[in-house]
């Protein structure tokens, strides 16, 4: 039986995104708990599809002696302050400094925060806690698929285990597994030697998608090089593009007990991925056109057509207040469709003082600038209205207990919106029933999110279509205005070439 610590930091940051993260926005729960440090951590985390969850339930079965530390997240935006990053990272390292005869240390980290301060947030930090601990003590960090892996992550961690599935349905188990591999490096087993490739060009953040196509492929061959003899562990990720770093992109690890059979594996996952460059090509309509699809499409079906409005997605860092797919089935008459979740906290206020069967003015989302957009004035009828506390029962969300503030749902021209006071991107059908919307018998589902609601909404979906509307979660990344990736690097596939 080994001492092991456990916390986390977790930020997916869109350096192109309207908001930045405060220490504040670190303590609200949102989708997931707040901050939590020491006591109650592990009681907080339970059950939930989250790395952590899954690493303290396998490690507790293994009987190891877990310390907890502090672990916390904050809803994807731009970069994380730097008294925010400052403290978080800097309760970590003081809580470890406290800690003596520890075996392990376990890490449940995002891949892709970028701070005020600093490019490399995971890197940064696991250099200060590799200073801090030693050299000797085995570190195990999860990461998201999306996790923009750098060279200082590989350095100071003994193994990265990152999520095989997007949308992320594995975040547990890939906690479990970090467990496996902390209880092997503990027992002096777990390949040590290290091979890191990044690859020459740009995943668009829905070509990552592993229900189908490319990525599906990818993964299947992680999983079978897995269980490669010599190889102890190996991990893909998709990478998070709208960040402006050199280490922005696609990427993949492997550990192995030789460095051949580390550099075996890398070499092989790395050319079934450029194998498959050209499959990872864009594929989105604009607004109006996939309205229009959807409508045709709805008008035969038994089942809801869903749009992705994956560019105002608030798991990408966006505001979730844009209102360019809402304007454009209000112009077609599309009737029977629902928008979700739209964030706007005064309007649900408004909603709430005004009350059910009311009418009420709004000035209704587009507050955050984003070009292309503006808000919505329309006299509203109120639905519906919620309390916003919402656990989640889809694979994604899982025992999740969200905080959306106050919701409600609303009415213009037989098109309804769902409004809520936090941003949490609408991956859950339980996010919708909270209002009285059963998501299978409805016509249209316009869904702010970009891959994770597939996991509740595909079994019941006629078609899904990607519709790229305004919003900072850019999924054509030569509309991004990058000045600091690294040269040579193609930014989209087969595309140009970077240039500083």
């Amino acid at each position: 039986m080994a001492r092991i610590a456990v916390g986390g930091f977790q930020h997916e940051t869109n350096t192109f995104a309207p908001s930045k993260a405060t220490y504040d926005d670190f303590l609200r729960p949102g989708a997931w708990p707040g901050l939590t440090r020491g006591e109650g951590l592990f009681e907080a985390v339970a059950g939930i599809n989250i790395g952590i969850a899954g690493f303290v339930e396998a490690a507790q079965a293994q009987g190891h002696t877990l310390v907890p530390l502090a672990w916390t997240q904050a809803t994807p935006s731009a970069h994380v302050t730097e008294d925010a990053y400052e403290r978080v990272v800097g309760q970590i390292v003081e809580d470890l400094e406290k800690l003596e005869d520890l075996d392990g240390l376990y890490l449940d980290l995002h891949g892709a925060m970028v701070a005020e301060h600093v490019d490399d947030g995971e890197g940064e930090m696991l250099r200060r806690i590799r200073a801090a601990v030693g050299l000797g003590l085995p570190i195990v960090v999860s990461l998201d698929l999306h996790a923009n892996v750098t060279a200082e992550m590989v350095e100071h961690a003994d193994c990265l285990e990152i999520y095989r599935t997007y949308p992320h349905v594995d975040m547990a188990a890939t906690g479990k597994r970090s467990a496996a591999q902390l209880d092997a490096l503990i027992d002096g087993g777990g390949g040590r030697h290290k091979a890191f490739r990044q690859l020459p060009f740009m995943i668009p953040l829905t070509s990552g998608c592993t229900l189908h196509g490319p990525a599906q492929a990818v993964y299947a061959e992680v999983r079978r090089l897995a269980k490669a003899p010599g190889v102890s562990a190996i991990s893909f990720a998709c990478g998070f593009c709208p960040a402006d770093f050199p280490d922005a992109g696609a990427s993949l690890v492997a550990y192995g007990d030789t460095q051949a059979a580390a550099d075996a594996a890398a070499e092989a996952l790395y050319d079934a991925a450029l194998g498959r460059e050209e499959a990872f090509a864009l594929v989105a309509l604009p607004a109006d056109e996939a309205v229009r699809e959807a409508m045709r499409l709805a008008a035969g079906a038994n089942k809801p057509v869903v749009l992705a409005d994956a560019q105002d997605n608030a798991g990408g860092g966006a505001n979730s207040d844009t209102t360019g797919l809402l304007r454009a089935l209000l112009a077609q008459r599309a009737e029977g469709a629902v928008v979700a979740n739209l964030y706007d906290p005064a309007a649900a206020e408004a909603a709430h003082a005004a009350g059910e069967g009311a009418t009420v003015s709004l000035t209704l989302g587009g507050h955050s600038g984003v070009p292309g957009d503006a808000p919505l004035q329309a006299d509203f009828k109120v639905l519906r209205l919620g309390d916003g506390r919402v656990t989640g029962t889809g694979p994604f969300y899982k025992g999740a207990h969200m905080q959306l503030g106050r919701t409600a749902l609303l009415e213009l021209d037989g098109v309804k919106v769902a409004i809520a006071s936090s941003k949490i991107q609408l991956a859950d059908q339980a996010m919708l029933r909270h209002l009285g919307v059963e998501p299978a018998q409805q016509k249209i589902l316009a869904l702010k999110s970009s891959v994770h609601f597939r996991a509740d909404f595909q079994p019941i979906a006629e078609e899904i279509l990607v519709v790229a509307s305004p919003g900072p979660v850019v999924l054509d990344n030569r509309e991004l205005p990058f000045q600091r990736l690294r040269p040579g690097l193609r930014i989209m596939p087969l595309g140009e070439v970077f240039q500083p």
